[in-house]
């Protein structure tokens, strides 16, 4: 009987550990994608971007440099400096602005090519062709309880790593699509560029939720 509890003890072990085990190939192919990032000492990157159920497609452009970025969608402009992000809303001439929490699992155009992998769970779905290319499909499920987003799949082009679009499928099981347009590497951009300057917004409405 003690041989029985044994066995049956040491097969769930097995099966816990290979439930937490992450996927090595998606693993590999996040790291080259964020080692190929990171060695640009900035870029800008245009993109198309729509929800499912919907024919309406928006445009919007992202300037990242290090943890700081500048990010311009759905009227609204996000500055990010490293320390704190300030949110303007055009329609309504306001910002909001908060401190800067690196650790959130929203993967925006921002974030999706430095996001810690840690705070995911990751796979290799599929290699797909479109036309001469081929891309590498992963998907990514956020570790963290309580988050909006169910599941991220991102498409990455197999020869040079880049990214070619990303999906975001929240709780509800909403998806929203964005697609890389036109991508430009090692911007000659000043750190003023990512701070929000009140002067040049007259009028705007100030709200520090920090």
């Amino acid at each position: 009987m003690k041989k029985f509890i044994s066995i049956v003890t040491i097969a769930l072990a097995v099966n816990l550990t290979n439930a937490h085990a992450q996927d090595s190939k998606a693993g590999a192919i996040i790291d080259a994608m964020q080692k190929k990032y990171k060695a640009m000492k900035s870029f800008s990157a245009s993109f198309s971007y729509g929800v499912d159920g919907t024919k309406q497609v928006l445009k919007g452009d992202i300037t990242v440099k290090g943890q700081k970025y500048r990010l311009k969608l759905a009227g609204q402009e996000l500055f990010n400096n490293g320390k704190e992000v300030a949110t303007y809303i055009k329609e309504t001439n306001e910002v909001n602005i908060s401190d800067y929490e690196p650790s959130d699992n929203d993967l925006n155009p921002a974030k999706v090519y430095t996001f810690d992998k840690k705070g995911y769970r990751y796979v290799f779905v599929e290699e797909v062709k479109e036309g001469a290319d081929t891309y590498e499909v992963l998907e990514l499920s956020p570790e963290k309880k309580g988050t909006q987003v169910a599941k991220v799949k991102i498409k990455l082009n197999k020869k040079d790593k880049s990214v070619k679009s990303w999906t975001i499928t929240d709780k509800s099981g909403k998806r929203q699509t964005f697609k890389v347009n036109t991508f430009t590497p090692n911007l000659n951009v000043d750190d003023k560029f990512f701070a929000f300057d009140k002067s040049k917004y007259p009028g705007v409405e100030v709200n520090d939720l920090r």
